[in-house]
């Protein structure tokens, strides 16, 4: 296994087909390649140095959820967490193993589909203005960070750069097609639901997520990463108080240090010290322990 972070991936010989933000996308023929790489991105900037083995928690934590919910939703994946790779990928090995997944080759619907429990982030900001999230009206007198009476769906816009932007359920619905609209709120309902009782008991509040789905065989199916760092918030449930903003196990201790300096939020980023990326990836290490019950291996 590398020890420095996996920030740039070629595979000599296997087809790139795009390059996110913190993924990479691979042509198997007849399946994907997601490697999710250790870059790191804030305020929609990718910082020059990553998190070392943040791809690894971020893939083997969708792998969990992926299978603990297998049985709600059919979801991508063609290999399981530790089945050995392919031929074609075992001279990557060192590189790509533990922080890869093959998966079929599903047409990612047009939205993003969010599921918010609490009220935090663009969500707060909206409630402050208007009473609402996403055009949703929600009780009078809520705080910061409130759970809200029941989780709500609250879909947005795929952005290629810049933000994504909260749209309404019907909005999604143009974009989709009411049946595949209904279906994707509903699962992305009843997996947060499943995933935030299992995680309060493991000391985690899962605040708000985001999924992923595709349309493969004429079928929704779950697809990209599930309840990561990345994806969601995750605030330690020992320290939760309503009415502030919560300490988290994501990208926190970045965003807190970028927002003391003088940078305009416009690339290139700066650099992070490293004890910014030690305290990060400490975080990452413990989501990843609490909720699967043990340390990420080696």
């Amino acid at each position: 296994m590398l020890n420095g972070p996996v920030l740039q991936l070629e595979l000599p010989g296997i087809k790139k087909l795009k390059s996110g933000k913190v993924r990479e996308i691979f042509d198997l023929g007849d399946a994907f390649l997601l490697v999710a790489t250790d870059r790191i991105s804030a305020f929609d900037c990718i910082m020059p140095n990553g998190i070392p083995r943040k791809g690894e928690v971020l893939t083997q934590l969708s792998h969990f959820w992926f299978e603990r919910f297998a049985s709600l939703i059919p979801n991508h994946l063609l290999a399981g967490a530790n089945d050995p790779l392919p031929a074609a990928l075992q001279p990557f090995a060192a590189t790509v193993a533990r922080r890869s997944m093959i998966v079929k080759k599903a047409k990612p619907l047009a939205i993003e589909c969010v599921v918010r429990g609490y009220l935090a982030g663009s969500g707060w900001k909206e409630y402050r203005k208007s009473q609402t999230v996403c055009g949703i009206k929600l009780p009078a007198g809520l705080q910061e960070s409130s759970e809200l009476p029941e989780p709500i769906f609250t879909p947005s816009t795929k952005a290629e750069s810049g933000h994504d932007e909260n749209i309404s359920f019907e909005e999604a619905a143009k974009v989709t097609g009411p049946e595949i609209a209904e279906q994707a709120r509903a699962a992305s309902l009843k997996i947060y639901s499943e995933a935030r009782a299992y995680a309060r008991q493991r000391g985690i509040i899962i605040a708000d997520t985001k999924f992923e789905f595709g349309m493969f065989e004429g079928k929704l199916i779950l697809i990209d990463e599930v309840l990561t760092p990345d994806s969601s918030r995750f605030w330690p449930a020992d320290q939760y108080q309503p009415g502030r903003s919560q300490p988290s196990y994501d990208k926190q201790f970045v965003r807190d240090y970028l927002e003391t300096l003088d940078w305009d939020k416009t690339p290139p980023a700066p650099a992070l010290p490293a004890d910014v990326v030690a305290k990060t990836q400490a975080k990452y290490f413990e989501a990843y322990e609490k909720i699967t019950g043990h340390a990420l291996p080696g």
